[in-house]
């Protein structure tokens, strides 16, 4: 029971703060986006899709969460705003970004300046489900390489997500991917969320998936807006 107690209170404390780090992009009217995969999905991919199709419209900050080096970080570096790495290889919580690491790297954030922060959560489907980070909506990327059992394998990811990025659709003819039965598995764990199928390298479905984020950002600027 000792390390039921234990787990809980930790959990708790990474609520408050989260609750905190919203409530600060919030006061700057920051729409924050926690994107979460198995190691390998396309997490940086869509980062530099997302960017190179909306920076001429929101402006765009990113924090890149891994275990080590600062290779995603040099990837992004030029196209975002601004980037901050966070490396968890010697913290307890080396499997996922949690709010406390996420309220540090605020600081180094120029937030009065922002619109969308995009956060590269380490590459697990396990640990990141449990953590809030202060984010507004949470996405989830399972590409076709990977199998279509991720839903079934690692449920609690795909529950709690608002969106689900069926990637590297440019796979489809070659692996064993059964896209509706993966998306009969999604909509029943989370009837809510939006599923996209799209391919970082041809860019298919990149569109449909911008055009969804900018109107998601653009409802919840006038919703702080008005608040």
């Amino acid at each position: 029971m000792k390390k039921i107690e234990v787990l809980q209170n930790i959990l708790e404390a990474n609520e408050s703060i989260a609750v905190r780090n919203q409530q600060l992009l919030d006061k700057h009217k920051v729409f924050a986006v926690n994107i979460m995969s198995a190691p390998g999905a396309g997490k940086t991919s869509l980062i530099l899709q997302t960017i190179a199709r909306l920076k001429n419209r929101l402006n765009i900050a990113v924090i890149e969460g891994d275990v080590a080096s600062t290779l995603d970080a040099e990837k992004v570096k030029n196209e975002a705003m601004e980037v901050v790495q966070i490396n968890t290889r010697n913290m307890p919580e080396s499997c996922t970004l949690i709010a406390a690491m996420i309220e540090q790297a605020l600081k180094d954030l120029p937030l009065e300046d922002m619109d969308l922060l995009l956060i590269e959560n380490v590459g697990n489907l396990i640990c990141p489900a449990e953590f809030a980070l202060g984010e507004h909506k949470r996405i989830v990327i399972s590409s076709l390489p990977e199998g279509d059992d991720k839903p079934t394998k690692y449920p609690l990811m795909f529950t709690n997500a608002d969106a689900v990025i069926i990637n590297k659709i440019d796979f489809l003819p070659y692996v064993d991917f059964d896209i509706p039965v993966f998306r009969r598995t999604v909509k029943g764990l989370n009837p809510k969320t939006r599923i996209f199928e799209l391919s970082c390298k041809t860019s298919v479905g990149i569109e449909d998936w911008c055009n969804w984020l900018l109107q998601e950002v653009e409802a919840y600027l006038l919703q702080v807006k008005s608040a």
